[in-house]
């Protein structure tokens, strides 16, 4: 028995609801911060350099200054500073497995000797210089990345 155009239209349509539900329960429970998630600087001890392996961030007393190819230097050094970690661990097995990593240097309340971090972009993990493992929540990694302008060859 054939549907008719009016049934295949209502079909549709509760078709579309449902979906819109179904992203939307997906989109409440992905955005959703960690309960064991911690902010990594606080008002007591700012983020005030950044080095993440050739690109840099310094907050002086006029705002964030960033490297020249950094295109979103604003909307990266407020990332930054308002990062939410949660502890986590890594066996070897895992730890062997991850890319090589990027170096980050934090100095925080302008400090002369930064610490240097080890960041895994891919997965979301940083290591601190004390050999803890952290875990950037899936939601704050975008924001993190800079944005770099390309680069053109001169001939």
């Amino acid at each position: 028995m054939a549907l008719s155009r009016k049934k295949w239209n209502n079909i549709l349509i509760i078709a579309c609801v449902f979906m819109v539900a179904v992203l939307t329960f997906i989109d409440s429970k992905t955005n959703k911060m960690p309960d064991d998630a911690q902010a990594l600087f606080d008002q007591a001890n700012q983020l005030t350099q950044l080095q993440l392996d050739n690109i840099w961030l310094n907050k002086g007393n006029s705002g964030w200054v960033c490297s020249d190819q950094v295109l979103n230097c604003i909307e990266l050094a407020k990332a930054w500073e308002q990062l939410s970690i949660s502890p986590t661990s890594v066996n070897d097995a895992e730890q062997q497995q991850l890319p090589t990593p990027q170096t980050l240097i934090i100095a925080i309340n302008n400090a002369v000797d930064g610490q240097q971090w080890q960041y895994y972009p891919e997965s979301g993990l940083l290591l601190s210089a004390s050999k803890n493992w952290y875990q950037i929540p899936p939601s704050l990694r975008a924001e993190l990345k800079p944005i770099v302008a390309s680069q053109t060859l001169k001939e």
